[in-house]
């Protein structure tokens, strides 16, 4: 408003029309002064308002407001920028101080403590694509900590905030974590950074495909070395697109579909991928309430059903874990905490009711409970609380108004290295990123399997499974002259699907990995938390890889 008055006041002195009120010119003219604070400009004022040269002094006048405007814009830039790298270097502090703790237990040499903590590699690619007649040029990473296994597995996640450093601890988790599932891959991830809600969907395939080349010439996508698949800001399509620009660019690898993870089904894909590490916490808690000393831990009652949970961020992770939590276990949501705000109800939330007013309105607003206080609703009193969405959501400054008893960490870094210190101390039982949200990569592994054998599972098995058990039901309703119960029988006969066998590989080997876990936290008494189990277990086994390759 400012600006446009000057601006008026400029043409009209300029151009000789005059202004037939000076007092609104003075007025005017004070207003950017006042703005500018600036006395070494204001000591001319009163000199040159009744000149010719007022004009040209009010052009300068106005120049210094807008490049004071600008500077500032670009200093609030700057602060954002540093606090996002400042939460990076936390972040990757904070995984590195966890490794620290555990390896100390191992008796590890110290070179190979080093060796297996820090990233192996990390390349930086910066390319341009032409779009809306502009050249843009894009920064992406891609870090691979570990190669005791080969590929290296881990996402690709587009941010404005992505940074090396968090590329580099959630490369150390994914190592960690596949160790721990006893998955054979190393660990990577990678980023880059772009804000997927400022390019339409044209644009983002178009990015999209020049990172890939830039990743592809490097070998950093490839079926035998390198693995992306989906993280935050991507998505099946992205994962489409991937492939697609790969095999553009090795037209003769017959396994190219294998390069990436998370495709659509049509595409290579699998079942039951999109639901795989929400899906996974539910097997997670279900596996947690088969062992009385650790639900008695963490002073809660016995059984899923009626558990008070908070869930926090609403994406893919969130929404499949309270959907499963909720209608198949028989907990209850109580609270549901996204960006924009958060619902509660006590009695517990109906999730796809919450869904689909999530995808029509954009938000949870006007939806039966909301609330504008995100932070309120996180340190709500719970039975257990589900971070889903980020990481560093509990810190050292709000650990101790954190009322959960048990925290399962759907997200990656969810809870810093102070917090969880202050966490344990109050009581509060801790299930670690690295276990807990493996149902993703643990189904990835299973994605990439089907693309290398070219088969889909069930394809050779599931009509002679069903040709075998519908003759042992028919012998058996002979045998006894009474005809088997229909809802049984039906049951029995149909053959494993492939979803049936994702299911079932995911519960299998989520469940053998909480059951190593919990034994090895209570068979040491020098472990204090579940986490500093899994990472013991973890090193121990990416340590044996290297003694075994001779390092």
């Amino acid at each position: 408003m400012l600006l446009g008055s000057i601006l008026r006041l400029v043409y009209q002195l300029k151009f000789g029309a005059g202004s037939k009120n000076r007092t609104c010119d003075l007025l005017i003219t004070n207003q950017l002064l006042y703005q500018l604070s600036y006395s070494g400009v204001s000591k001319y004022f009163k000199q040159y308002f009744y000149t010719d040269k007022f004009p040209s002094f009010l052009l300068y006048c106005l120049k210094f407001y807008v490049t004071c405007q600008s500077t500032s814009i670009l200093n609030r830039k700057e602060t954002k920028n540093n606090a996002e790298m400042s939460s990076s270097e936390n972040f990757l502090d904070s995984v590195n101080k966890m490794f620290d703790q555990s390896a100390a237990l191992l008796n590890l040499s110290n070179g190979l403590a080093e060796k297996i903590k820090v990233a192996n590699s990390t390349y930086t690619v910066r390319f341009g694509v032409r779009l809306r007649d502009k050249l843009e040029t894009f920064t992406g990473f891609r870090s691979v900590h570990s190669e005791h296994w080969e590929p290296v597995k881990g996402g690709i996640r587009y941010s404005p905030y992505a940074s090396q450093m968090e590329v580099e601890a959630l490369a150390a988790l994914m190592s960690y974590k596949c160790a721990l599932m006893d998955l054979p891959f190393g660990g990577s991830k990678g980023a880059l950074i772009v804000d997927p809600k400022e390019w339409s969907k044209r644009e983002l395939q178009r990015i999209t495909r020049r990172f890939t080349q830039e990743l592809a010439k490097r070998d950093l996508i490839h079926p035998s070395q390198n693995v992306p698949g989906p993280d935050m800001g991507t998505d099946e399509d992205v994962m489409a697109w991937i492939a697609d620009e790969y095999k553009r660019l090795h037209p003769t690898e017959i396994d190219a579909l294998a390069c990436v993870t998370g495709k659509p089904v049509r595409k290579g894909g699998i079942e039951g991928r999109i639901e795989a590490t929400g899906r996974g916490i539910q097997y997670v808690l279900k596996e947690f309430f088969e062992h009385p000393e650790d639900y008695k831990k963490a002073k809660l009652a016995s059984g899923l059903e009626q558990q008070r949970i908070i869930i926090q961020g609403f994406g893919n992770v969130g929404y499949h874990a309270a959907k499963f939590l909720s209608e198949e276990e028989g907990a209850r949501i109580t609270a549901v905490i996204e960006q924009k705000g958060s619902v509660i109800n006590d009695n517990g939330i109906d999730i796809a009711a919450l869904k689909e007013h999530s995808n029509e309105k954009g938000s949870f607003e006007g939806f039966d409970g909301f609330s504008t206080d995100s932070k309120k609703t996180l340190e709500k009193k719970c039975d257990i609380l589900i971070p889903a969405a980020t990481e560093e959501v509990i810190h050292a400054k709000n650990a101790d108004r954190i009322n959960a008893k048990l925290i399962v960490e759907a997200a990656n870094g969810p809870v810093t290295a102070e917090a969880d210190q202050l966490l344990c101390k109050k009581g509060v039982v801790i299930i670690p990123d690295f276990y807990a949200n493996a149902g993703g990569v643990t189904v990835s592994y299973f994605e990439w399997v089907k693309n290398l054998t070219h088969m889909r599972y069930g394809l050779m098995q599931r009509r002679e499974q069903e040709r075998r058990q519908s003759a042992l039901i028919s012998g058996i309703e002979e045998m006894t002259d009474k005809d088997f119960p229909i809802n049984l029988k039906d049951l029995i006969i149909n053959g494993a699907t492939e979803i049936d066998l994702v299911r079932s590989g995911l519960e299998g080997i989520m469940r053998e990995g909480y059951q190593r876990m919990s034994r090895k936290f209570h068979s040491d008494n020098r472990i204090r938390d579940f986490r500093t189990a899994a990472m013991v277990l973890a090193i121990k086994r990416i340590a044996d890889a290297y003694y075994f390759l001779g390092i």
